[in-house]
């Protein structure tokens, strides 16, 4: 067996960044998904490293656990700082949400039935499986419609798939969390307690970070924003709480800051340090997020065995779910759309929250015989229809660079919308405290 160097793991890591940035400009000029260049990426290093003598495989557990954490949180948080609860955008809020939400559970609760079939088990654990294969990738999903020509369009596939992860993180934790209780009447009780608990927990944490942090004059406050956030994430889940509420709530009251403090409480706020505060933030949780989606999507190819690829069973129970998948997906668009739904009908693939979720299963949770052949035939055939359907379209996948260059825009139109508005505020505070 090889011995461990670190340069050489300081290295390989480099590499694996310049090239997922790579890959974004690669899938801008051939609309091929980044994803699945990552994919094979962490397959030829699984090979190389077999070659060298250097173990792989269950030595990656430890490593994808702590990754797990920190994905789910700047996930949740980069989504909940993309929603702006302007009342322009209510049609579209309500409507992505509840098609994500009856997409969700429709295509979970139809592919426990498909995954049970297959593999046998409990619906319970099917259950569980079928969820993390339920859920749209907002890390795949937002960069690609980018190019949409239709505003309306783009907004809602972003929102869907914002809410899709969210949604769908919570439904697996909900389950996980109650894979003991035998009652339905304790199982809904436990529900609805944690939750109202968290969320109230959540809003007076919330409130009270974003006045603390407006008011910390050190230049280094985002990363300690960021262990703040992951320190409660993680007390949270130690005492059996939504911990994911946590980061949500907070993503949001930061980002709507003007709506969340209102009358009196307008007073406290520093319009100025708190928008500093959240484009900053956003930046920070843009690139974390890049770095952690990266290294999740090769490490996820070093766990493929290609031979899982080569299973004609694992073919069929992967094109029914996506039958399945795309076939509710139509009706929900006809019913909630009504228009021309294409091509958001087939930009629907599956992507880092799978496969963030499948490794966090429990080993006593395991389903004998599953085989994770099916998580890799979802992700890429989701991701080809995605490619193809953009392809047809016309549009471009926006390349990560393009990103901040928009970000970087916008942060100079709200600062310049603060300056132009503070001299009024100003003139209202000074009237309330007359």
């Amino acid at each position: 067996m090889t011995e461990f160097n670190a340069y050489v793991a300081v290295i390989a890591t480099s590499l694996i960044i310049i090239f997922s940035y790579l890959f974004n400009l690669i899938a801008h000029k051939t609309n091929i998904p980044s994803v699945l260049l990552l994919i094979v990426l962490g397959l030829g290093m699984k090979y190389g490293a077999e070659v060298l003598g250097i173990p792989v495989g269950d030595n990656l557990i430890p490593v994808l656990e702590i990754l797990g954490i920190v994905g789910l949180t700047m996930i949740v948080l980069e989504a909940a700082l993309d929603l702006e609860l302007e009342a322009d955008r209510w049609p579209i809020i309500w409507k992505s949400f509840l098609v994500a939400l009856i997409a969700l559970v429709g295509a979970a609760l139809a592919g426990a039935y498909i995954i049970q079939y297959a593999y046998g088990g409990s619906f319970f654990l099917s259950l569980v499986y079928a969820v993390p294969l339920a859920i749209i990738s907002s890390a795949i999903v937002i960069p690609s419609v980018g190019g949409l020509k239709d505003e309306h369009t783009r907004e809602f596939m972003v929102y869907e798939a914002t809410f899709s992860d969210i949604l769908g993180i919570m439904f697996f934790y909900f389950l996980l969390g109650n894979a003991e209780t035998e009652s339905t009447t304790a199982i809904v009780w436990s529900v609805v307690s944690n939750i109202f608990l968290t969320i109230g927990l959540s809003v007076v944490l919330s409130y009270g970070l974003v006045l603390l942090f407006q008011k910390l004059d050190t230049n280094v406050k985002l990363f300690l924003l960021i262990a703040v956030l992951l320190l409660l994430y993680s007390v949270g889940k130690l005492f059996h709480l939504s911990s994911l509420i946590i980061i949500l709530i907070f993503g949001l009251v930061l980002n709507n800051f003007k709506l969340f403090f209102f009358g009196k409480l307008k007073r406290l706020v520093n319009g100025r340090a708190v928008s500093s505060i959240l484009n900053n933030f956003r930046l920070i949780t843009m690139e974390s997020a890049f770095v952690v989606r990266t290294f999740f999507f090769v490490i996820f190819g070093m766990t493929i065995t290609i031979a899982t690829i080569l299973d004609m069973k694992v073919a069929m129970v992967s094109g029914s779910l996506l039958v399945l998948i795309f076939g509710l997906r139509f009706i929900l668009l006809k019913i909630f759309i009504r228009k021309d739904i294409l091509p958001q009908l087939f930009i629907a693939p599956r992507g880092l929250i799978t496969i963030l979720l499948f490794f966090a299963i429990p080993a006593e949770m395991e389903l004998e015989g599953f085989n994770t052949g099916v998580l890799l035939f979802v992700i890429i055939l989701s991701s080809i229809a995605m490619t193809l359907a953009l392809v047809l379209s016309g549009t471009k996948i926006t390349p990560y660079d393009d990103f901040a260059s928009n970000y970087w825009q916008e942060v100079d139109k709200e600062i310049e919308k603060i300056e132009t508005s503070e001299p009024e505020a100003q003139q209202e505070q000074q009237a309330i405290e007359n």
